[in-house]
């Protein structure tokens, strides 16, 4: 009986926690996002960008539930500390319960291209612009880690592609002239 009672018990918690790790949706925040690029095209300044595309991380980082708002917070934190083994726990933790948001993805990337694992890195570039396709920074990202990888034709293209959302990106000067990611046999 006292087995019987366990067994049930944990049912009901591998039942109640299955509920509870289900991932909503991430807040759609696309069209917030879509003005905020047109806004960062027009801006005068660097310092007018940056703020705006602070504003823009502000909506990549809404995570879709405290849950997931936490443990992409956390490995954020871990990775400001360099606990880059702890961070990519967090990432995977992310990624497993909520596989539809992008951010999970592009900060797992960022994680794996500190550990130069660029091709992983690019793994999940990949399916964080699936998601979010005008994701300047995962653009940015995998640009960088094509860099690495000494893909550079490819990551010129992506570098063009994220410029032209937004000219203000600090990688903005590797593809300026003299620069390793500069267009080759295109006049200016």
């Amino acid at each position: 009986m006292r087995h019987l009672a366990a067994f049930m018990l944990s049912c009901l918690a591998a039942t109640s926690s299955a509920v509870a790790e289900t991932c909503p949706m991430a807040p759609d925040h696309s069209a917030r996002l879509d003005a905020l690029i047109v806004e960062i095209q027009r801006a005068p300044t660097e310092a007018q960008a940056r703020q705006i595309s602070n504003q823009m991380w502000e909506f990549w980082a809404d995570a879709p539930n405290e849950q997931s708002q936490a443990i992409l917070d956390r490995g954020m934190s871990k990775r400001a500390a360099w606990d880059l083994l702890g961070a990519l726990e967090d990432f995977n933790r992310l990624v497993a319960y909520c596989p539809d948001y992008a951010e999970g993805y592009n900060q797992r990337a960022f994680v794996n291209f500190l550990r130069q694992d660029f091709a992983m890195a690019l793994v999940d570039l990949d399916r964080a612009l699936t998601l979010s396709p005008r994701h300047v920074a995962a653009m940015s990202g995998k640009a960088l880690s094509l860099m690495a990888l000494g893909r550079t034709d490819e990551a010129s293209l992506i570098l063009d592609e994220a410029l032209e959302l937004n000219p203000w990106l600090p990688e903005r000067n590797l593809a300026a002239p003299g620069g390793p990611l500069e267009r080759k046999g295109q006049d200016i």
